[in-house]
């Protein structure tokens, strides 16, 4: 009994993994060739806090979505039906992230935008949860934004970054 059991479970998780192929690559507006993913191991960031100083700066919701990869519930953030004119900024540094020039209403319960500013963000594969995405992060701090999938507007990028809100701040335009 166990060896069946075992024999199914086997068979189950090789069909899963044979089904999804792994994103590599993403292109957005400003980049038109795609960027490769990149291993946040290897890069030295700008910004750099302890935890506790994190913690010091960030509420306990943007440090857990920021510094442990967490999500916001859907629907309950503060830009998720925003569309006013002006920059999205990182939540950690201020790094300018996305414009508003980008941002579309997928109706995904997230900020979206098709495109992040040139340079603004790094790319990093997440198979977390049984699924394979990528995920992005501020290149200045690393925090967490949230992930980019390929099902945006085709009209402009193709791409969506669905992010968090509690991850990034909103410039208006003067």
């Amino acid at each position: 009994m166990k060896t069946l059991i075992f024999s199914i479970l086997a068979v189950v998780c090789m069909s899963c993994q044979g089904q999804t192929k792994p994103a590599t690559t993403i292109a957005t507006k400003e980049t038109p060739k795609p960027q490769t993913v990149i291993k946040k191991d290897s890069m030295k960031f700008e910004i750099t806090k302890t935890p506790a100083e994190w913690k010091d700066q960030l509420t306990e919701e943007a440090y857990a979505v920021l510094r442990e990869k967490g999500t916001e519930r859907p629907f309950t953030g503060e830009y998720d039906k925003h569309f006013e004119k002006g920059m999205y900024v990182c939540a950690g540094c201020d790094n300018p992230l996305f414009s508003s020039d980008t941002k579309f209403d997928s109706h995904c319960g997230w900020p979206s935008f098709d495109a992040a500013i040139k340079g603004a963000v790094i790319y990093e594969k997440d198979n977390s949860y049984g699924m394979q995405r990528v995920e992005v992060q501020c290149a200045k701090c690393g925090g967490h934004l949230g992930h980019v999938f390929d099902d945006g507007p085709q009209e402009t990028t193709g791409m969506r970054y669905c992010t968090n809100s509690v991850s990034i701040k909103f410039i208006p335009k003067k």
